[in-house]
């Protein structure tokens, strides 16, 4: 597996199917390649069996390890250090973590995503 995150994989991470598979949608009409984790626990497996992605959307909320525990764990990981973790919650008074480059409020604003995708992870060519 390479550390040298690809241009075009994102991980998403959360326990509701219906909103990774509508935003894997959305990201794949975009040309990105997606991964999906329904908890902490699972995307570390993920993570360890893939290439690097360049961008893992995390929810704050989730069972078996939460997101602030995957961003912990994460962070622990030297390859995984400089990962990109934006934040996504239903919680109104979160702020983004350290070690986050941003959050973003479900249900999620599309054109707000895409930016903050795009700032991170240039479309496949």
């Amino acid at each position: 597996m390479s550390s040298t995150p690809s241009r075009s994989i994102i991980l998403i991470v959360d326990d509701e199917p219906d909103l990774r598979e509508v935003v894997a949608e959305l990201l794949e009409m975009e040309d990105y390649t997606v991964l999906q984790a329904a908890n902490g626990q699972v995307a570390l497996e993920v993570l360890a069996a893939n290439e690097q992605p360049c961008l893992v959307l995390l929810d704050l909320m989730m069972p078996v390890m939460d997101g602030h525990e995957f961003l912990h764990r994460l962070r622990e990981d030297a390859r995984y250090r400089e990962l990109p973790v934006l934040m996504l919650t239903a919680h109104f008074s979160a702020k983004a973590p350290p070690g986050t480059v941003g959050l973003l409020r479900k249900p999620v604003d599309i054109a707000e995503l895409l930016a903050m995708v795009a700032r991170h992870c240039p479309a496949a060519a």
